[in-house]
């Protein structure tokens, strides 16, 4: 395994012995793809996804294509993802980078997802 993907998959084992999601709380998680942007909030008790949201989700096609560039995306999925998670009554969730910096896209996203109304 390259060392790069190692220390990121050693710093996720880390995060996630810390931090679960519950119903009332769910943990949003991010994966990063060299191009693609995912998110989901997922209930750990019972091992349910309770809302998910990516760059290629259909209804985000519009707003994707006036977007410019990778960060812009992250940010309309962000917003995306806290107006569903609103609409299933979830305010709040615990955020997981998943072995990401807080840096970038997954900080565009988690910011994005304040500013939609989820409380992180």
């Amino acid at each position: 395994m390259p060392v790069k993907k190692a220390n990121r998959e050693r710093s996720k084992t880390k995060i996630r012995k810390k931090i679960s999601g519950t119903a009332e709380r769910p943990r949003l998680t991010v994966y990063r793809s060299l191009g693609k942007i995912y998110a989901q909030m997922i209930d750990d008790v019972t091992g349910n996804t309770l809302v998910a949201a990516s760059d290629a989700t259909k209804e985000l096609a519009e707003s994707l294509k006036e977007a410019k560039g990778k960060i812009a995306k992250s940010k309309v999925v962000g917003n995306y993802l806290a107006k569903s998670a609103l609409e299933k009554n979830i305010t709040a969730a615990v955020f997981d980078r998943n072995g990401y910096r807080y840096h970038g896209r997954v900080q565009a996203l988690a910011e994005s997802a304040r500013e939609g109304g989820l409380k992180l």
